[in-house]
């Protein structure tokens, strides 16, 4: 797959698993939804329940802002399988008219932001590389 269309289908997709590194090397993964927009991907704090404001992945990012974002389509029809990676540098972002940006952004791409509360911090992920693979 090339990288257009890795970048494609990773816009496309619903979800996506956020993989960071803790202070002490080991791996922290978490599923996100999210925007693409130019070669930045966007997540945002959302209102479902969480243990806190302070995220690990927030600070995880901050100590070590390299991280890759896995998209990926299964079926039963292992033909129509395919995941794409993107690689990059992520910032934490709380500039009130880009959280505003991307929220209306979050909220065009899933309705379901309509009525659950999402705002900033966002996880804005500058991306160096999309890598990708399909069946067939």
């Amino acid at each position: 797959m090339n990288e257009a269309e890795a970048r494609s289908r990773f816009a496309a997709g619903r979800v996506a698993t956020l993989a960071t590194v803790d202070g002490t090397g080991a791996p922290h993964l978490v599923p996100v939804v999210f925007v693409v927009e130019d070669s930045t991907v966007w997540s945002a704090t959302d209102g479902k329940p969480k243990r806190g404001t302070a995220l690990r992945r927030h600070a995880n990012i901050r100590a070590r802002p390299r991280v890759s974002l896995l998209a990926q389509h299964w079926d039963e029809r292992w033909d129509m399988l395919w995941w794409v990676r993107a690689d990059g540098s992520a910032r934490i972002d709380t500039e009130p008219s880009t959280v505003d940006r991307v929220v209306a952004l979050l909220r065009d791409k899933y309705p379901q932001y309509g009525t659950v509360p999402v705002g900033g911090p966002l996880v804005a992920v500058t991306v160096r590389s999309w890598r990708g693979w399909q069946a067939g």
